[in-house]
């Protein structure tokens, strides 16, 4: 099981839900999440930051070693913002904020072809998100360029 948690910005204008892999991780190892419309106003420390498109994401990083070490056995050195983020234990829920709204938006016109044309719809949808997947890795967001 795996706990999802929701953080609202600093600004306060947005939010997004992150995903703590097999709870290894607390909530509280997001100290604070700055959107692009606020994190121009934070000074960049990588050692507990992360920057994703102009989100940023402040880990309590003397939490996340605790945790981690005491629960996966892990060197002190290899837990970074970083390796929190792409090894899942505290990331986006989605491939960024908001994903779930824009693909219902975007995939609202290709779903009344299933009613239509099932075929064209199978290969509307299949065409629709391969191009969505390059779209975010062109875009730059960190989970898609694993996809």
């Amino acid at each position: 099981m795996c706990l999802e948690v929701r953080k609202t910005c600093k600004c306060g204008r947005n939010n997004a839900q992150f995903h703590l892999r097999d709870n290894i991780l607390s909530q509280e190892v997001i100290s604070e999440l700055y959107c692009p419309k606020c994190s121009d106003q934070v000074t960049l420390d990588p050692a507990t930051m992360l920057v994703d498109n102009g989100w940023v994401i402040e880990y309590d990083m003397d939490l996340a070693r605790f945790m981690t070490v005491s629960k996966l056995m892990l060197d002190v050195e290899t837990i970074q913002p970083g390796y929190l983020f792409d090894s899942g234990y505290a990331c986006w829920l989605e491939m960024y904020p908001g994903e779930k709204q824009d693909i219902l938006d975007e995939r609202a016109e290709i779903l009344e072809l299933q009613k239509t044309d099932p075929r064209r719809y199978l290969q509307e949808i299949s065409s629709w998100n391969i191009a969505r997947i390059h779209r975010l890795k062109a875009d730059g967001w960190r989970k898609a360029q694993d996809a």
